[in-house]
């Protein structure tokens, strides 16, 4: 079905096409134009025709008046003959009289003659004034539809021009870029969560390498604080027991001040003990 309507679209859009060229004033003013010319041809054709005729005509006119004072010249001359004694009166006047019929004859044909020919000499000027206008009409029509075609070409490129103009829609631009933007956003998002993972990564292989060592460097000093601790505590009940071992008088004062310089340094050893150890155990 969906073939069909893009058929039926493009067949539409074809026939629009086509009434469009056929309405399009400056192929239509090409084509009158090319009639025109046409119709000059046939007039050009015709005025050759009508001067023919004429040029005819004005020699049959030229040849009847011609021929006329021709007879007339002949009848003088056989009475000229007469005179001179070389023909006979009787002959020469019969001559003479047959030359004056011809003559009569032909001046009959003049009158006929001119007037055929003045018909013809009018249709020829007339056609002949016909041509010149349609010459001059095609030429001013030739040279506006040139300046209409140039025309026409500029207003054709401004519409198209124009209607893409029109068809852009700021919103959808303003749209796309923000759609672009948010695109942006989130792949910069993306490379900082990778270089997050990254990182965290990189701590737990520390974190790692330390428990197979013995530990964190945290749980280590949690440790060595827990015995301190416990060795002050323990300190401080041997302090009470020594005085109450003095107060009993169970032990001399200079064993008890022996015994208490031995609990200091058992605590001090035991203090340093522990750090020793942390601050070793990462450069092993």
């Amino acid at each position: 079905m969906g073939i069909f309507q893009r058929l039926f679209r493009w067949g539409k859009s074809e026939v629009n096409d086509a009434m469009d060229s056929l309405e399009d004033p400056v192929k239509m003013t090409a084509e009158g134009i090319r009639e025109l010319e046409k119709k000059l041809d046939d007039s050009i054709k015709a005025l050759a025709q009508v001067k023919a005729s004429c040029i005819g005509a004005k020699n049959e006119l030229d040849k009847a008046k011609q021929e006329s004072v021709d007879y007339e010249n002949k009848a003088m001359m056989f009475l000229k003959a007469v005179e001179a004694g070389k023909m006979q009166q009787s002959e020469a006047d019969k001559l003479a009289t047959q030359c004056l019929e011809k003559k009569s004859q032909k001046l009959q044909q003049i009158p006929t003659l001119e007037a055929n020919y003045q018909k013809y000499q009018a249709a020829v000027n007339k056609i002949e004034d016909s041509v010149k206008v349609l010459k001059t009409n095609i030429e001013k029509w030739k040279s506006e539809s040139k300046m209409l075609k140039a025309r026409a070409k500029v207003a054709e490129a401004t519409v198209n021009v124009n209607k893409q103009l029109a068809g852009i829609d700021s919103s959808d631009t303003i749209a796309m870029l923000e759609k672009m933007k948010e695109k942006v956003d989130q792949q910069e998002a993306l490379a900082d969560s990778y270089l997050e993972i990254s990182q965290d990564s990189n701590e737990r292989d520390i974190d790692s390498a330390l428990a197979s060592i013995g530990g964190s460097v945290q749980a280590q000093s949690d440790l060595a604080a827990l015995k301190a601790k416990m060795s002050e505590t323990k300190a401080i009940e041997s302090q009470v027991e020594d005085a109450k071992a003095i107060s009993n008088g169970s032990v001399s004062d200079l064993d008890a001040l022996k015994q208490k310089m031995a609990e200091k340094q058992t605590v001090s050893n035991n203090s340093e003990r522990p750090m020793q150890q942390a601050d070793q155990s990462p450069m092993e």
